[in-house]
This record gives structure tokens, sequence and C-alpha cells, in this order.
């Protein structure tokens, strides 16, 4: 039975032994070694002098070699020929893998930037109005069966949530409001919440990928879309200020795209359309003083969700055991959670 390889690394000096099956990287290294482990997202590999985890999605293709299983041979003997086969299907070489449970959609790879205006076309209908009977927030729709984020304090102690969203029909929006909204899970200490449309005979929704938490650097352009003030599908553009706002114990994104009472829980977007945070509160006597939670922080509470699971009549339900936030008096601080529009 033939042992199967993996390719991990660009080419040491020396020949490589004979292998049954072959793995290119996307960046053309090649390598070997024997494969340890192996996962729905990653590869535990042993180069006989480490062991390295590697990421599936940075396969490109797959050799098979036609010789008898690797045996070991001196240093310079000639590899045997390899015969190229196109990816499997475990390995896939178009886009990087999504989230194991298909709630959201992962970053796609590189992609190539695009201009504001394009992508306001392409990403504005899965962008969303979250209204409660105590105010106005936003929120993005993760995939196709209505599941979406917007910020713990826009749906703080309401259990009527209607959706507003714009649906794209024969080039015009179609504006519709969804009333039957459950609450799926809630975070409180990092201000997310996770809710699903489940009205009935609803299409399938338009989505927005989530990038990856290390994508992003300082400087980076990025744009918000929103409803500040209730002014629906507002877009502001700007750039990142910083990754590391610490306020009060967590780390926030600095951006100088204009935020305001109504954006929070709304997406922050790079220029390869990817979701880099969500919008939640501003600098009240400065402009161009906006915050974000990271997308890391929106990754980690969707892969735990269950830790966070709303239920009303559980017991450890974080609606029944935690008191709401009560408005801190920050210095110079103003969460976007009024209660006139939040």
């Amino acid at each position: 039975m033939l042992m199967r390889y993996w390719v991990l690394a660009l080419m040491l000096g020396g020949a490589w032994p004979a292998m049954s099956e072959v793995i290119q990287l996307r960046d053309k290294a090649t390598g070997s070694g024997k494969i340890l482990a192996e996962k729905k997202e990653q590869v535990v590999v042993d180069i006989d002098y480490t062991v390295l985890t590697i990421t599936k999605n940075q396969v490109a293709k797959i050799l098979l070699d036609d010789a008898s299983p690797p045996t070991s041979r001196a240093r310079g003997t000639k590899a045997a020929p390899v015969k190229r086969l196109p990816p499997t299907p475990s390995a896939p070489a178009a886009a990087a893998p999504e989230n194991e449970d298909e709630l959201f959609q992962g970053s796609r790879g590189v992609a190539a930037d695009k201009s504001v205006r394009d992508l306001v076309n392409q990403l504005g209908e899965a962008v969303v109005q979250v209204r409660t009977p105590g105010g106005l927030g936003s929120g993005f729709i993760l995939n196709e069966e209505g599941y979406l984020i917007t910020n713990f304090h826009v749906i703080e102690g309401e259990t009527q949530i209607s959706i507003e969203v714009y649906h794209t029909k024969g080039g015009q929006l179609d504006r519709r409001v969804y009333k039957q909204v459950r609450i799926v899970a809630m975070n409180k200490f990092q201000d997310l919440s996770l809710l699903k449309i489940d009205d009935r005979d609803v299409p399938k929704f338009a989505r927005v990928p989530l990038a990856e938490a290390d994508s992003l650097a300082q400087g980076e352009r990025v744009f918000a879309i929103g409803s500040p003030l209730g002014l629906e599908r507002t877009v502001t553009e700007g750039i990142v200020s910083t990754k590391t706002r610490l306020i009060q114990g967590e780390l926030y994104l600095q951006t100088t795209a204009q935020i305001n009472p109504g954006n929070s829980g709304g997406p922050l977007f790079n220029l390869c359309g990817e979701v880099v945070g969500v919008t939640n509160m501003k600098l009240v006597f400065g402009e161009g003083l906006g915050f974000a939670i990271p997308v890391e922080a929106v990754r980690y509470f969707l892969k735990h969700r269950d830790a966070f699971a709303y239920d009303n009549d559980n017991p450890s339900t974080p609606y029944r055991y935690l008191e709401p936030p009560s408005r801190l008096k920050r210095p110079a601080l103003d969460e976007t959670n009024a209660a006139s529009s939040r």
C-alpha cells in the first residue's frame, strides 16, 4: 500500500526521497514529509528534523510518483519521474476553505483591490437594518440561510426584532421587512449578537465574507456601510488608524471612517470586500475617531457560539443571569447605543 507524503517547504540542498504521492504548494515550493495527522483544514507533517502544521488552502497540485513506495537513498540520487494530477477535493486550489460548519464564509484567498463604488454595489445587499421598539442599528448577513451579526447593545433587552433587507431585482432595490427574527447567541462583553431570519418563503440571502485575522494593516483603506441616524445604506470611507486601540481591556480597530449612532453592528470592509470589523462606537468630541470590533473576535464568537447560546428557558442563558450593562461614564466616549437611535 502506498504511503502518502506532503510538500511543505522550499527545496533544500540535496535530493528528496522517492515519493508515492507529492503535493505542490501555491508558491511552487516543493518538499516531502510523512503525514502524522490530517484534519479538515490542517495537516501535521514530519520532515525528519521538525514537525510542521500546514493549512490545506496552500496546496496547488498533487503529484503522483510512478515509482514504488519510498525508500531511503543516497544524497544526489535523481528523483523518480512524476505524473501530474489535478487537485483533489480535499486540497482545493481555487480558494481557501470556508468555516467547517459553513455558518460563515472565510477569506477567499488573495484578491485584487476594487473601488469602493464597485464593492458597494456588490456587497450592499448583504448589509441590513436591525429595528427594535427601542431604536435602530445595522448588521450584515453571514450566509444564504439568513444568519446575521449585529451588536449586543442594538438588541439589548429586546425580543421584538425586525430586519430590513434591500434585495436587488432587475437592477432595482426591493426593500423587505422580516419580522420572524430569532436570537441565536449573544456576548455582552464583546458587544456581539448572532441573529437568524426565520420568516417563511424567504429567498437566499446575499452574504459577505470575513477576512483573516492578520490580513489587515495599519494605514489600509477601509469603508463602512450602515444606517447612521436612520439614513440607510450610507457609505463612509477612511483608513485603519490603528489595529490595537485598548479601551477598558478590549482591543479595537480605530478608523477614520465616519461612525455614528445607527452604524452600530454594521460591517467595516477592506478593499477586497471582506469584513474586517464590526462598528460599535465613536469618540464624541472629535471627528474621524471611530471604533470597530476586530474580525478575529467575531470569528471566535461564531466558532464558540454554543457557549453564548440564547435560550430564555435556560437558566444559564446570558439574557437571564447577566444584568443589562450600565451606561458607563467614559471620558469623551459614547457607545452608539443611545436609546433614540441605536
